[in-house]
């Protein structure tokens, strides 16, 4: 799937009670925006029930209540219905590490999984905005004057504002003379040191212009 237009993706983000599926952490909350040739096509948002209290200091971080999960679906429920959400799509997150790790684990307990690669925009723009103070997504959102609402740490927000940067990375590579790339190509860039930019840049331009 590697070969697929970039502009074509499932962006998603996760709210969590903790950092680590391996330490009994699981999910709060998911959200995620279908984007299809740089559109916004649709989108997925769910609380979800982990089965245990979570923390003052998840709640206060990300405004999530006890008392709101108290009447959420299970986790089970909600990531069985966003696995078809997602299936036949290649995926972009914020720190992709994180994200996969809790997708995967909660996948996992219901014997599921997915077709679709990952691509970590939190990487990719250490490569491509090398001049922003900070590559953490508020700090991006500010520093690319990216419209949002001031909302972060819930997962359908942080998904738009991810997608958004993700657009606006592919509109910056095509002011860069590289037009359409495919999702292969932005999880070889979150692969190459920034010294090395500017020779992939040069390569691929000369296999759009067949030199």
């Amino acid at each position: 799937m590697s070969s697929s237009p970039a502009n074509s993706v499932i962006v998603l983000d996760f709210e969590t009670t903790g950092l680590s599926p391996n330490m009994g952490d699981r999910a709060i909350e998911i959200g995620a925006v279908k984007l299809v040739n740089g559109e916004v096509i649709d989108t997925f948002q769910a609380l979800m029930n982990p089965g245990f209290r979570v923390s003052s200091f998840i709640e206060g971080y990300t405004g999530i209540t006890n008392n709101m999960l108290r009447t959420a679906a299970s986790c089970d429920d909600v990531m069985a219905e966003f696995c078809d959400f997602i299936e036949g799509s290649n995926l972009v997150a914020h720190n992709a590490s994180f994200d996969k790790r809790f997708l995967d684990a909660e996948l996992e307990r219901l014997n599921l999984g997915y077709s679709g690669q990952f691509a970590c925009s939190m990487l990719i723009a250490r490569r491509l905005i090398q001049d922003a103070p900070s590559h953490k997504l508020g700090e991006l959102v500010r520093f690319k004057h990216i419209d949002n609402d001031g909302v972060f740490h819930r997962a359908l927000a942080d998904a738009q504002m991810t997608a958004k940067l993700w657009l606006l990375m592919l509109e910056e590579l095509e002011q860069q003379h590289i037009a359409n790339p495919n999702f292969g190509f932005m999880q070889t860039i979150s692969k190459t040191s920034k010294q090395a930019m500017g020779g992939l840049f040069q390569k691929i331009r000369g296999n759009q212009t067949g030199r």
